[in-house]
Parts: C-alpha cells; structure tokens; sequence
C-alpha cells in the first residue's frame, strides 16, 4: 500500500513533528509513504475568505498532484475535510474537476482515521506518562465527522491518564482567517479552552489539527501555563520510540 502524505502549510512550517512522527508511524506498520513534488496550500483559507478563484486554482493542481494516489493521508482534520466536501462544491460547474475530485475524495483520510478504520490499527505499543486533555477541533467533529479514532489511539497508551474536559465542544477560537479579522474574540475563546484544560488538571493538550494546537499553544506561552501542547502524531511517535 502506497501512501501520498498531505503535510499541510501549518505542520510543514510550524509542527514538522507531527509530520515526522506520521512518517515514522506509518512505515512502521509497512506502508510505503511518499511525499508528492510541487503540493502546495489545499486552498482552505482563500476558499473560506471569498478568494473564489485562487481558492479554485490550489484546488486544480492539488488533484492533479495527488491524483495518482492510492490514499492521501493528512495530519490535518481540518484540511482533510476540505479535500474531501468541498472540492465537489468548489468544481461544481466544473464536470471534468468534478469528476476528479469525487473520485480522489473517497482516498483522503485524517491520520488517526487512516490508521483506525483503514489499517484497523489502535494499539501501536506507546507508552508516556503524564495527564492528557484531547482537543475535538470543530472541522474534524463537525465537517469531517471524524471523533473516536483519535481517543481510541490514545488509550492504548500506557502511562498516558486521558482526562475528559468539562466543556469539550469548545471552540478554540482559532478559525482560520477569524483569529486575524477578530483577534480579540479568538484570544477570549482560546482562553476559556485554556482554563478547561488546566481545570482537567491536564498537562498535556494533545489535538489532530494543526491550527488549534498553534493558536492554543500560543496563548498558554503568552500565560506561562505549565502545559505541554502535541500533535496527536507526535505524541504516538516519542511514546512509541520513533521520535
């Protein structure tokens, strides 16, 4: 099985990691990882901020990059579901584009859905000791529909106590293009994540999408909050020795 890795721009350039301990993972379990030239931004945030056009033109070359692809497998819920949704919405009147894009849509999963409901995989023998929140990004709930396969990673993880959070359904505030035109509101909402998780007594925020973990890390540097923030990835990958 030959997997085409979809890095994202924010683990590329902010959480390599993440991206690092994806790699590992999966050739650990014997998948055959490449990482196609010249993919680039899936178009997400011009898509969301009305840039129609340029949104549409990172939306061409990303299927033509990975159209070749038996899976394409992201450590981004939120990047993930836009390949997989919207790219039929955004080539609608496209029938060519559309045609492509529903048929690479059915081989585009989130990392942790990848590795539960495709290779049936839960237990990779990690172990990390500490108390850990998980943070349910709105993408991946809501629009990607994916939340079980992270939390069924994680309790396979010896050591690792997994606390629930008091209000889980808490956006973080990030929102992609909202944290730059409303970076008030963004600070205020990823602070009430922030006092969730240090109530939990939780010193590790672990997540499955990028964006959330940068802004949430962010704000508890700024607070100097004792907490620990990782990719669901990265943290499978150092309790599993790989990192």
């Amino acid at each position: 099985m030959r997997v085409a890795l979809f890095i994202t721009c924010l683990n590329d350039i902010f959480m390599p990691r993440a991206g690092l301990g994806m790699v590992h993972i999966l050739e650990r379990l014997g998948i055959d990882v490449t990482f196609p030239d010249g993919h680039t931004c899936c178009g997400q945030p011009q898509w969301n901020s009305g840039y129609q056009a340029e949104a549409e033109a990172l939306g061409r070359h990303f299927l033509d990059v990975f159209e070749g692809a038996d899976y394409v497998v992201s450590p981004s819920g939120s990047c993930t579901a836009i390949v997989r949704h919207t790219y039929p919405e955004m080539f609608r009147d496209d029938p060519g584009r559309l045609a492509q894009a529903r048929a690479l849509a059915p081989r585009v999963y989130e990392f942790t859905e990848f590795l539960t409901e495709v290779l049936g995989t839960e237990d990779l023998g990690a172990s990390l000791k500490g108390r850990a929140a998980y943070h349910a990004s709105c993408h991946m709930t809501r629009m990607l529909g994916v939340t079980e396969p992270p939390l069924k990673l994680l309790r396979q993880v010896r050591g690792l106590d997994l606390v629930p959070l008091a209000h889980p359904e808490l956006c973080c505030g990030f929102g992609g293009t909202f944290a730059v035109k409303s970076p008030e509101l963004s600070v205020a909402m990823g602070d009430d994540k922030l006092e969730d998780v240090v109530s939990s007594g939780a010193k590790i925020l672990v997540g499955a999408d990028p964006s959330c973990l940068l802004h949430l890390q962010g704000r508890a540097q700024r607070r100097g909050l004792p907490l620990r923030v990782m990719h669901v990835a990265e943290l499978l990958a150092e309790g599993a020795g790989l990192l």
